[in-house]
């Protein structure tokens, strides 16, 4: 098994403290030579700026290649795009284009009155200027909108006929998830590249409520294991053996690269990428 290629999804951050956990996290991390890292929209579009800044921050400073988050909510497509060409014009050419999630406190997604209503609309117009590298999302587990497993499969056929490069998808807790829906994928005739979303678990509580709220199944043997790990104070062991073995079983199934949603908590994600074999890149050279 050879050693998969990398990426990592951060956060803007809020405050002066988040700022140096997230310039932490991209020191510890960028070592392992990832393919790019991405930084993320808060919720409703209520990091807009801060996304910007940091993108910007991090193309300058950091030597990687960075991809922005972009999404359709409380913008019109005039704003949108000119948020896009501020992101070209500073050399960021990579884009993960998303729909977004409503507003705290509201339900549903409802688009701007002069905004795009789906993100194949934000796709096809970022794919017709011809300056972006975009990336999607797409849902191993069904999604909390969708109808069913194949909407999620002909929705991604959407976003990539609309002219997507890339699918990052949900995390999930088993690999035959991820294979079961990447069968499907090819089945429907998807032929872009399909990156398996991988979060390692900090926080049991945290995870699993966002895994409530996005419809990922949680199988029964991984709550009671991570149960009984908090009992006994184990649960970072607990949390870097499920994940490592959940990569290895990925790349075993013919996988070759992974994305990770690192919360700005490197050091469990960096403990996996060693375990899998992805090692510091000056460490790699000085083996050569």
């Amino acid at each position: 098994m050879s050693a998969p290629k990398v990426s990592f999804e951060f956060f803007p951050p809020q405050t002066l403290e988040a700022s140096f956990r997230l310039w932490d996290t991209v020191q510890t991390l960028a070592p392992l030579d990832p393919r790019f890292v991405s930084v993320t929209y808060g919720a409703g579009g209520t990091t807009r700026d801060l996304t910007r800044e940091a993108v910007a921050t991090l193309h300058k400073s950091s030597g990687l290649r960075v991809a922005a988050h972009l999404t359709c909510v409380n913008a019109s497509r005039a704003e949108t795009m000119a948020i896009a060409d501020g992101f070209a014009a500073a050399g960021v050419t990579d884009i993960v284009a998303l729909r977004g999630d409503p507003p705290k406190g509201e339900g549903q997604f409802k688009p701007h009155p002069e905004g795009f209503d789906t993100s194949c609309e934000l796709i096809a117009a970022l794919a017709e200027t011809g300056r972006f590298n975009i990336r999607v999302g797409a849902y191993p587990d069904v999604h909390p909108e969708a109808a069913n497993a194949q909407a999620d499969v002909d929705w991604l056929k959407r976003k990539i006929d609309a002219g997507a490069n890339e699918a990052l998808t949900q995390f999930f807790f088993e690999a035959e998830t991820f294979f079961r829906f990447r069968d499907a994928c090819e089945k429907a005739g998807i032929d872009a590249p399909i990156t398996p979303g991988i979060l390692p678990i900090e926080n049991w509580k945290g995870a699993r409520n966002f895994a409530l709220r996005c419809g990922t199944t949680i199988p029964a043997w991984v709550e009671e294991a991570f149960e009984k790990a908090v009992r006994d104070g184990r649960e970072d062991l607990l949390a870097t053996a499920i994940c490592t073995e959940l990569c290895s079983e990925l790349l075993d199934g013919g996988v070759e690269n992974l994305h990770f949603y690192t919360l700005n908590r490197p050091e469990l994600t960096r403990d996996v990428c060693h375990a899998l074999g992805v090692l510091p890149k000056v460490q790699l050279e000085n083996v050569a």
